[in-house]
């Protein structure tokens, strides 16, 4: 006798056991099917998972069961983005060892995830802190050296004098070093960086071809790699008035057609300019230490105090002689974009116009806006920066600005200074090369030996891996590798004389910018890849992950695999051929009187008169209910997805992620309606039983025919099963979640009619409900298990072929067409699909609405789209 309830506490880990056992979503790379390949961004091992991860791996899992069941090779792999700073922020906080914490929060992250069921290929599974993976890191890295991707720069970085490390742009907080507070320097280092701009028009074309990528997703990478087209401007310097008799200073302009609104120049800190000026000018080299000490960050410098400082030189206007520009040392100007110069042009630049106001040195507007007076056209605070015509500007007045940019490349290009033109057409880009070098103990280590004789030599690939030695200490500041008594001092490869090891260790982005690519044949223990395998597993069919990620994770990962294809380890360009960005799990806040925070399970809900109040368990005090918001430990609204689990089953926290929202939509977590879901499966498994009940008395052979009420349900079921089908491929979670609540209402009200079905209707019963539980299996598949059972169908629903949809049961019979009378719509007409014209226009001119509305007037005529309208002309 099947149990009245479903027990998903004694259910789930029984089948979780039972999938182990058989390996049935073990993907074998010699499967002749087609292969498909889903992944989900993989996580970083925290020691715990939040009730995101349960959405984000619900969504592939979803996608993985289905292409399963369609018959495809299904590559889901799952990995751990193991190294990072957490690992050593824990090092020094607790006195653990690093590799220690992040192996036993791997242990308890994949138990968590064991538990929500998920189809994944754990024979697959690294993680990226593995020497036996960043082994192939470092050769890759040394391919890269070969080919000339990969080369060691002096850059400006942020610099935390009392941490003596640096510092991310993100970790520089108000100019202070995040962990310290000591205040950040900037400092000219050596570096090593992969040489992503080598790729930079390439991909940005790319994007055009990835049509199964996120328009948003595609325009942030657009954007952050910043082509721009414009003019490289050779500006004269007054040498009277330079260090050192400079003569002059270029500046690369997207606006030519501003020049005549020019009102100084500025020059970065870093400037060759300005560091000449400021060995003569004491003031000028205090307020460049002062202005270093900032940071790198461009969001730091963009919203930063405008401040500059003159320096006394002075440009000449390139179409002027007599017009001199003062030229001021900006802290807005960096080294790294363009030539590390610009020209402003206050009318038409916010940040130039905030820079001439505070300095008192005006501005001409030189575009007006159409239908505008130039004479009363003028700027104070805010500046113009739409379209218009040219004023104030000479030979260029009248002209639009396209005309203007092309008229001043023109005559700059023809004007020559020396042997070379004034001006000169340029493409730039915002991108810049990838600095991968970090000065942390928990990374990958940069394999290659600095020799007083012989300067960077490459560790031989036969001595890779260079791994972390384990004997570290943290009680001195910086890098762990850099004081460590023993491990940096090496014998030189080459000249056998005494070296030291690189100290500095690989930005954890290297890490997750080829994983997917080791996914395909992880076994492989002497290549990164083998490239039959890659080539044919790869791309990643679906790949799934936050917003957060689609700019610097993708664009890596893109670069990335440029160069395992220039380094010979896989035969493609583009790592992933469809991307899809998942929504926030988010939930509203509870404030007590006092300010503090207190947690959803803290908390209970109560629904009156007077709409929803919240109250404290332990207390029965009234707690303020606060805004819906990004789940976040500060404020402790967040859900523990083992609580949810143990209290309703893994089935029903994937069907709440599911249904609630869009996918790539924030999903409102609800007790309410979680407690919703956990009703819907109870009910799935008392339909599925009563169902299994009249599935007994079917005939065990197809009836030749179907009734009516059996070709209804029928329908029914086959139309859900397109829906669902096709909807699960586009990734309509919500919308298939709707489809089968449908469904299963459409059986319910079969079962209702309580009398012993006939034959055929039996039949269709037992065809509903299995394609019910097939429909419902990829989003809660333990209770898919426990329901295929029931059926006392063979084997286990996880391995069973997707049902085939039958065609000629989604053809409707009737048809609905609009009836409109001259052109109005007056109504609605349901007439056999087959039916003639004649047939048609009787059934039109016999409703009320159309005699009604022709008045008693004849028909002229009646015109028939067919399949769609019906017009009356009276």
């Amino acid at each position: 006798m099947t149990a009245e309830r479903y027990n998903a506490r004694e259910s789930e880990p029984r089948w979780q056991r039972l999938w182990d056992e058989k390996a049935i979503f073990a993907s074998k790379n010699d499967d002749k099917r087609p292969k498909y390949y889903v992944l989900e961004m993989f996580p970083y091992p925290s020691g715990r998972i939040h009730i995101g991860h349960v959405r984000n791996y619900t969504l592939g899992d979803v996608l993985a069961r289905f292409m399963r069941a369609k018959g495809f090779n299904v590559l889901h792999p799952m990995g751990w983005d193991a190294f990072g700073l957490p690992a050593e922020n824990a090092a020094i906080e607790r006195k653990v060892a690093p590799k220690a914490w992040t192996y036993d929060n791997i242990a308890a992250m994949k138990k968590q995830l064991r538990s929500i069921g998920l189809s994944l290929d754990w024979s697959r599974e690294f993680a990226t802190c593995d020497p036996s993976y960043y082994k192939h890191q470092q050769k890759m890295f040394l391919d890269m050296l070969r080919t000339g991707l990969a080369e060691r720069e002096k850059r400006k970085l942020n610099w935390d004098p009392v941490d003596m490390t640096v510092l991310a742009n993100e970790q520089v907080i108000d100019g202070r070093g995040w962990r310290s507070g000591a205040v950040v320097e900037q400092r000219e280092m050596s570096q090593w960086v992969f040489k992503i701009t080598k790729y930079a028009q390439e991909l940005l074309e790319a994007l055009d071809g990835l049509d199964r990528w996120p328009d948003k997703v595609r325009l942030m990478q657009r954007n952050w790699i910043g082509r721009s087209e414009g003019l490289l401007i050779r500006f004269a310097l007054d040498a009277a008035t330079t260090p050192a008799g400079e003569t002059e200073l270029k500046i690369f302009t997207t606006r030519p057609d501003t020049l005549f609104g020019a009102k100084f120049m500025a020059i970065s800190a870093d400037h060759p300019l300005a560091v000449a000026a400021a060995a003569k000018n004491p003031r000028l080299a205090e307020f460049i230490a002062d202005i270093k000490k900032i940071g790198t960050a461009q969001s730091i410098i963009d919203t930063a105090e405008k401040q500059g400082f003159d320096t006394g030189i002075k440009a000449v206007h390139p179409f002027d002689p007599s017009w001199k520009l003062p030229v001021y040392v900006a802290n807005f100007v960096l080294m790294e974009y363009g030539t590390g110069a610009i020209f402003g042009c206050p009318a038409h630049d916010q940040r130039d116009l905030d820079f001439v106001n505070k300095y008192g040195l005006g501005n001409v507007p030189v575009v007006c806006p159409e239908g505008q007076d130039p004479k009363t056209f003028f700027i104070t605070d805010t500046a113009y920066d739409g379209d218009g015509r040219m004023i104030n500007s000479r030979f260029l007045d009248g002209m639009t600005i396209d005309q203007a940019k092309e008229e001043v490349a023109k005559r700059l290009e023809s004007e020559l200074r020396g042997n070379a033109p004034v001006g000169e057409r340029q493409v730039n880009f915002r991108l810049r090369d990838w600095g991968i070098s970090r000065q942390r103990y928990w990374g990958c280590p940069i394999p290659v030996i600095h020799c007083p004789t012989c300067d960077v030599v490459p560790v031989p690939d036969d001595q890779l891996p260079v791994t972390l030695p384990e004997d570290v200490s943290f009680d001195k500041p910086g890098n762990a590798l850099d004081h460590h008594p023993t491990w940096k001092h090496v014998t030189c490869p080459k000249c056998g004389g005494k070296a030291v090891r690189e100290t500095d260790t690989m930005d954890t982005f290297v890490d997750s910018s080829w994983y997917f690519a080791r996914f395909t044949d992880p076994w492989n223990e002497t290549a990164p890849t083998t490239p039959t395998v890659a080539n044919r597993m790869m791309p990643v069919d679906q790949y799934i992950g936050g917003v957060e990620h689609a700019i610097l994770h993708l664009l890596y990962s893109r670069f990335f695999t440029r160069a395992m294809k220039a380094t010979g380890h896989i035969d493609m360009t583009e790592p992933f051929a469809g991307m899809f960005t998942q929504g926030m799990v988010v939930h509203e806040t509870y404030q007590k009187a006092d300010g503090s925070w207190v947690t959803p399970a803290e908390v209970k809900i109560e629904v009156g008169g007077n709409g929803r109040r919240a109250v404290l368990l332990a207390t029965g005090e009234d707690v303020e209910i606060g805004p819906i918001e990004k789940m976040s430990k500060s404020k402790k609204n967040t859900v523990d997805p083992d609580d949810i689990i143990a209290s309703y089953g893994a089935d029903v926290a994937r069907w709440f992620m599911l249904s609630d929202s869009p996918p790539d939509r924030d999903v409102i977590w609800s007790d309410e309606r979680v407690q919703g879901a956990a009703r819907f499966v109870q009910r799935l498994w008392r339909l599925v039983n009563e169902s299994a009940e009249i599935a007994k008395t079917a005939p065990a052979a197809r009836p030749a025919t179907f009734g009516p009420e059996a070709l209804t349900l029928r329908k029914a079921a086959h139309g859900a099963l397109d829906k669902v089908s096709s909807g699960i491929e586009r990734l309509h979670f919500n919308v298939c979640l709707a489809h089968i609540r449908e469904f299963a209402n459409a059986l319910a009200e079969v079962l209702a009619k309580g009398d012993k079905p006939a034959p055929d209707v039996a039949w269709a019963v037992k065809e509903a409900a299995t394609i019910l539980v097939q429909l419902f299996s990829p989003m809660m598949p333990h209770l898919a298990e426990e329901c295929w059972v029931v059926l006392g169908r063979e084997g286990l629903v996880s391995e069973a072929d997707w049902p085939q949809i039958e065609r000629d049961l989604l053809v409707e019979d009737s048809v609905t067409l609009v009836v409109q009378v001259n052109g109005k719509k007056r109504g609605d007409v349901t007439v056999p699909r087959a039916a003639q014209n004649a047939d048609i226009e009787a059934a039109v001119l016999a409703l009320d609405a159309v005699k009604a509305a022709l008045g008693g007037k004849p028909v002229r005529k009646v015109i028939v789209v067919p399949m769609r309208i019906v017009n009356v002309v009276g």
